[in-house]
């Protein structure tokens, strides 16, 4: 069943999927609203999940599961990557290239491989202070405090040996 995202508990368990190319208006729309149908089915062990989306940026679709309600399991996790991959297909774009990055630079969202990212950090246009997404944060507590943040306290400054 669906619930406003700003009625999530904190604890709720979250999956960022990070779009490889920014939305349209008309594609963010579709998501939306196939979204909401998915989420409003979703299910675990044929209980609903008490569950939410956000489409942030027009870049990042965001699931989120209050697991105190019910757990997600194996079979509803699947439901849901499937779910994604065929957002995926229709939509000519990919979720799940983990090996793009995304931060922040001069107001703008920028997506880069990498390899590219490490290339700008040599050259100082990426640096510690640099807003950047880890997508892998697990809960809505920290999808809020630590979703966006400085490189310095990211993951991504072990990864690149900042």
């Amino acid at each position: 069943m669906f619930i406003p995202s700003n009625e999530m508990p904190p604890h709720s368990r979250v999956w960022v999927y990070q779009s490889s190319r920014p939305l349209t208006d008309s594609e963010a729309e579709l998501i939306i609203s196939k979204t909401n149908e998915f989420v409003e089915t979703w299910t675990a062990h044929k209980a609903a999940l008490k569950a939410s989306f956000e489409l942030r940026y027009n870049q990042f679709l965001i699931l989120m599961i209050d697991e105190k309600q019910a757990m997600a399991s194996g079979c509803s996790i699947d439901s849901s990557v499937h779910f994604v991959k065929s957002l995926e297909k229709e939509m000519n774009l990919s979720f799940f290239d983990r090996l793009v990055l995304a931060y922040w630079a001069d107001g703008i969202l920028k997506l880069v491989s990498k390899d590219e990212f490490e290339k700008r950090m040599e050259k100082g246009e990426i640096n510690e202070d640099t807003i950047v997404f880890n997508n892998l944060v697990q809960s809505k507590i920290d999808l809020d405090t630590k979703w966006e943040g400085p490189l310095k306290n990211s993951w991504h400054k072990a990864l690149l040996e900042v």
